[in-house]
């Protein structure tokens, strides 16, 4: 059995997220869709992790196995063509039969875009927050370093989420400042679903609060999704890779 390895890029805008769903535009079932109109039957496209409504991806990664054998570099073109043009299937390459999108991963890292000022090129990609420039990029280094390392980020996700264990192990967090742009770069063996962008919010209010570092503590050690601050827009969210 062969097994293809994508790494995907697309923009979320138009889409209800990665995951399957009934009567949802979807970027892994319109994978699927395509993938299964030049095998001419069915696949199991499986994700290294959900992406949720309006979040981009810089560097997606899925499989799927198929008793085929594909000539990888014209598969790929022939998918492009058949995909809408908000995805594109950087790369696909044939892996061992055992590799697993989601289970093999050990690292994923996201970006989350902050536009200093409104530009219609940035619209879609990034969140407008004029009050940005007010913050000072150091301190909130200093601020989100305490989250480092392996917690409960039960107040971090969505209280109605399905997953029972709220434990992620973040390697790296940090800020980041441009001439037009503030990035804000996490990785962590896993994410929670709206973890990322409650992060954001939750870190720029605390930083409000004189960048008081025991005020980020104690939402930790709440566990209530009420302790944290609100979920900044989607749409400056980008899964930038998955490591393996």
């Amino acid at each position: 059995m062969n097994n293809y390895k994508l790494t995907i890029q697309y923009d979320g805008t138009d889409f209800a997220g990665w995951q399957m769903q009934k009567n949802a535009n979807t970027i892994q079932k319109s994978i699927a869709d395509a993938v299964q109109i030049l095998l001419k039957e069915e696949i199991n496209l499986i994700g290294s992790g959900r992406t949720d409504a309006g979040v981009h991806a810089w560097g997606q990664v899925a499989n799927f196995k198929n008793e085929q054998n594909i000539e990888l570099s014209k598969f790929r073109y022939s998918l492009n063509s058949i995909l809408s043009k908000s995805i594109n299937i950087k790369k696909i390459e044939s892996v061992n039969e055992s590799f697993h999108a989601r289970f093999d991963a050990k690292k994923r890292s996201y970006i989350y875009l902050i536009a200093k000022e409104q530009s219609p090129f940035y619209f879609k990609y990034s969140y407008l927050h004029s009050n940005i420039t007010k913050y000072d990029i150091n301190e909130l280094n200093k601020l989100s370093s305490i989250l480092l390392g392996e917690h409960d980020f039960t107040s971090f996700a969505r209280k109605n989420t399905e997953t029972k264990n709220k434990i992620c192990n973040i390697y790296n967090i940090q800020w980041r400042e441009t001439k037009d742009f503030v990035f804000f770069f996490v990785e962590a063996n896993r994410f929670l679903h709206g973890m990322v962008k409650t992060l954001v919010g939750t870190i720029l209010q605390t930083g409000l609060k004189n960048y008081d570092k025991q005020t980020l503590q104690n939402i930790l050690k709440a566990k209530e999704r009420e302790a944290a601050g609100k979920a900044f827009p989607s749409k400056g969210l980008f899964l930038f890779k998955v490591r393996y």
